[in-house]
């Protein structure tokens, strides 16, 4: 997992240069699949339920599982490009916001929230605590800050896996939900919305975007519960998780 992970997360770092207006995001996969390749690694999403790519890459008010293509990027779009690598049978899973150009102030404090959410949520992750909890921590913040929580899409277990019980809800009840226990392996990934949370999937059968045309941020790392909290395996190496720190 410390493998898998940190491969995903190296790769998220080094594909940053490369989001500029003008640059397609058929381009960035291109180069998320070479990298790839290079390490040796497998891409867990080429071929997945037919899908032919090594990452998704998720526009402005789409809210995931956006299909790389030919789209050329302006300025002030911003993106999630989400990665699954899998080194030695273990999944490594992550996802993190990029700005091609000038950051908008409204796109800006959306990715803030967001990204604080995400934390939030891995806060609440130790032996005792519920799922519940985490999507608790997630929900509460999020509305505090009047922005929607989506609620069609959550992480998910996974470990020699891709996706494996259980649901990782990002909204929910204190104390609901099965009980964390040391050994678990799962990730934690909250879409927000500026606006509605409802959905709806294209003809494509796997872009999500938001009905309201709002614009969706989403960040996701991959977690293990240890003996008093928990590890994080997706940290960034050169500290790029965030597009602005």
């Amino acid at each position: 997992m410390h493998a898998a992970g940190a491969l995903a997360a190296r790769i998220l770092d080094d594909v940053a240069a490369l989001v500029v207006p003008g640059t397609t995001t058929e381009a960035l996969d291109t180069f998320i699949e070479d990298e790839v390749n290079k390490a040796g690694a497998k891409s867990a999403t080429i071929g997945y339920k037919g899908y032919k790519h090594a990452s998704c890459i998720s526009v402005n008010h789409v809210v995931c599982h956006g299909i790389p293509g030919p789209k050329t990027l302006k300025d002030g779009d911003i993106l999630n490009i989400d990665v699954t690598v899998i080194v030695d049978g273990w999944f490594g899973d992550t996802s993190r916001m990029y700005v091609a150009g000038k950051l908008p102030r409204k796109a800006e404090r959306l990715i803030q929230i967001t990204h604080d959410a995400l934390f939030k949520g891995i806060e609440a992750v130790k032996p005792g605590n519920t799922f519940g909890d985490i999507g608790h921590a997630i929900q509460a913040y999020v509305e505090a800050h009047r922005m929607s929580v989506v609620r069609d899409f959550c992480g998910h277990g996974l470990g020699r896996v891709f996706h494996a019980p259980p649901n990782v809800l990002h909204y929910g009840r204190p104390t609901s939900g099965a009980v964390l226990e040391e050994g678990m392996f799962f990730t934690i990934e909250p879409m927000v919305n500026l606006g509605r949370p409802e959905t709806k999937v294209l003809a494509d059968d796997w872009t999500a975007v938001t009905r309201d045309k709002s614009l969706s941020a989403q960040f996701e790392h991959s977690v293990g519960v240890t003996a008093d909290g928990m590890e994080i395996f997706t940290l960034s190496p050169s500290g790029k998780f965030h597009p602005t720190f």
